[in-house]
């Protein structure tokens, strides 16, 4: 674990940007990770020197032929941390974006009949691009019932609605409201086993920043994450897609040679930002490991931030510090329960008699950021069933101390007192 080396977290925080203070509110803890991650040094490096370079990828000159070779070396940076088996990656306006393209393909190039499939536990990237393109592609939306006490979803779920006429399914990977993962190979292979030929698409836009991606094990034909929230910048997403699902027609230029997906002149900053990224993971892997191979050191990073990332939830739900943890707190609702494996670095909470805006409103004055989520169209397909109108959303990534969970505790407790 991350902790158990010493200077190790020192190491990693010393990578990234305003890890302790905000530029306009001064020193701050960062429990807002869900929304967008700490962005690493490097990116921010990167970003500045490609922002400044006028010349477009594929050019007759030394800086368009530079680009090329840029953007393919970190498509293969790519391949290497999703561990995909073949298919290509493209970059997009945003996660949401990406999934909207893939979604609206696989719904508008299979037959015109059969059904739609996603969950109620999906963001509503995903829930609006399959609610838009079904009906137009001649397709039911089916949507299975996640549990509302583990704040996710499983196979068992998935399986009564899984027909052989299933064309299109979509997997949220974590909730971002909830923090609960899901396992995507389970659901994949049921969805095989009825409807082999369905496409699946998964949004994995917040299940990035942990680690642990596999996508040769997970069985699907498209991943979509947003690498703002895994130490890169906004502006932009990334998509893995099958062969088979890259196949399938889709918005391009006409005649444009091997019908490329991507619209329009690329960033080649935003890739060269990426490969950033892959290169933090790599360094982490072989801080805590001793492997050879790139991949397995990449593998060993996630292992590693899965284990710091539990440890702050415990603390965090069980105490730390001398401090009671939320779960002891009276009329405290944790979604998704207190003991639950599925979970990845993020604690939602509320507390009764107490409003979650003034909360996360008192928490930020004590210098502690963290977030409100409503139950809008973003969040109200989690927070309606449990009769929450909001809740306090506090997210942790691996970069963050257990000194930082105790000041959290600390000012909760004072919250409580006040209450």
């Amino acid at each position: 674990m991350i902790d158990t080396q010493p200077g190790l977290l020192d190491e990693i925080r010393d990578r990234f940007a305003h890890v302790e203070d905000c530029p306009f509110q001064g020193e701050r803890v960062f429990f807002e990770n869900a929304g967008g991650a700490l962005t690493l040094k490097s990116v921010v490096e990167t970003s500045a020197k490609f922002a400044a370079i006028p010349d477009n990828p594929g050019r007759d000159n030394p800086a368009g032929q530079a680009a090329v070779e840029l953007i393919a070396r970190a498509k293969d940076d790519m391949a290497t941390f999703f561990n995909a088996p073949g298919g290509q990656f493209i970059a997009g306006e945003s996660g949401t974006e990406l999934l909207f393209r893939l979604i609206g393909a696989a719904c508008l190039g299979t037959p015109a009949d059969g059904r739609v499939l996603g969950s109620t536990l999906e963001h509503p990237a995903t829930r609006s691009a399959a609610n838009r393109y079904a009906p137009i592609g001649g397709k039911a939306h089916v949507l299975v019932a996640h549990d509302d006490a583990t704040g996710s979803v499983d196979a068992a779920a998935y399986r009564p609605e899984i027909t052989a006429d299933t064309r299109v399914a979509t997997i949220l990977h974590t909730s971002p409201v909830t923090g609960m993962g899901v396992d995507v190979a389970a659901i994949a292979a049921a969805i095989r086993e009825v409807a082999p030929e369905c496409y699946i698409i998964v949004d994995g836009i917040q299940h990035a920043a942990h680690g642990r991606l596999d996508l040769d094990a997970l069985g699907v034909d498209g991943y979509v994450i947003s690498p703002y929230k895994v130490f890169s910048r906004h502006g932009y997403g990334i998509a893995w897609l099958s062969d088979r699902l890259a196949a399938l027609p889709h918005d391009g230029l006409m005649n444009a040679p091997g019908a490329p997906w991507e619209l329009g002149t690329r960033d080649a900053g935003a890739y060269a930002a990426f490969s950033d990224v892959v290169a933090y993971f790599d360094w982490l892997g072989g801080r805590v490991s001793d492997h050879d191979d790139r991949r397995a050191r990449i593998v060993a990073a996630g292992e590693a931030i899965h284990a710091q990332e539990k440890a702050l939830t415990e603390a965090m739900l069980h105490g730390a510090g001398n401090l009671p943890g939320l779960a002891s707190y009276e009329g405290v609702t944790i979604l998704g329960g207190v003991e639950n494996p599925r979970r990845e670095g993020l604690v939602s909470f509320a507390l009764a008699g107490r409003d979650a805006g003034d909360i996360v409103a008192a928490l930020n004055k004590a210098g502690v950021r963290t977030h409100i989520r409503k139950a809008d169209h973003y969040s109200g397909n989690i927070l309606d069933p449990l009769g929450m109108q909001s809740c306090v959303r506090v997210s942790m990534c691996h970069y963050n101390t257990e000194a930082e969970v105790v000041r959290f505790l600390a000012a909760m407790r004072d919250i409580a007192r006040a209450a």
